[in-house]
């Protein structure tokens, strides 16, 4: 197995413009960050899992997480392992008699049953090296505090600000919309990348 390092969902967002979702995943212990374009029906998934909302039937993520407490099979890990041509691959590690059994899938789907199942989401190493993202250091020295560090107050606008991208698009999440599926001009659904619109 390559060598993965772990990570969790930092935040589902949508671009203002042209209306793209993409997952940032966040190395644990680490400020490195990983952006996924991903499907809207993807992203919504995940979202409605992260936010715990009851939704009046299950979808098809919650149908894969029952199929496999109903066959007695154990959802382990999630991990994003390949990054070929801008297309994330993923993997579901899933225990079953006795076995671990390695699937095949898109990184979104895994990370929808991942937030369901509350399982390790893992990253391999060599695709965080290759896509991963440090954010610049933008701390001017008026920002820091007496002991050099920055003050609370520089770091909560920050905080907000991420959290607004993130509640503008829970309030433009239309839950009854999650039945028609995606609409014309969405990234090919089949697979997920980190290439931007043209």
């Amino acid at each position: 197995m390559a060598k993965m390092v772990e990570v969790v969902i930092d935040s589902v967002r949508v671009s203002l413009t042209n209306q793209q979702r993409i997952v940032v995943l966040r190395e644990v212990n680490a400020e490195r960050y990983l952006p996924i374009w991903i499907g809207p029906y993807e992203a919504e998934s995940i979202t409605i899992a992260l936010q715990e909302i009851e939704v009046a039937r299950p979808q098809t993520h919650d149908l894969i997480k029952n199929l496999m407490n109903t066959l007695n099979a154990r959802l382990v890990r999630v991990e994003v392992v390949l990054l070929r041509d801008d297309v994330f691959f993923g993997n579901l590690v899933i225990e079953y008699n006795g076995q671990l059994l390695d699937i095949d899938t898109r990184p979104s789907d895994a990370l929808a049953l991942a937030v369901r199942a509350h399982v390790p989401i893992m990253a391999s190493r060599e695709v965080m090296e290759t896509a991963g993202i440090i954010p610049d250091k933008d701390i001017q020295p008026d920002d820091l505090g007496p002991s050099g560090n920055p003050s609370p107050e520089v770091e909560e606008p920050e905080t907000d600000e991420r959290l607004s991208v993130f509640k503008d698009f829970l309030k433009n999440l239309n839950i009854d919309d999650l039945s028609e599926g995606t609409s014309e001009g969405d990234q090919d659904p089949d697979k997920d990348g980190p290439q931007k619109p043209t």
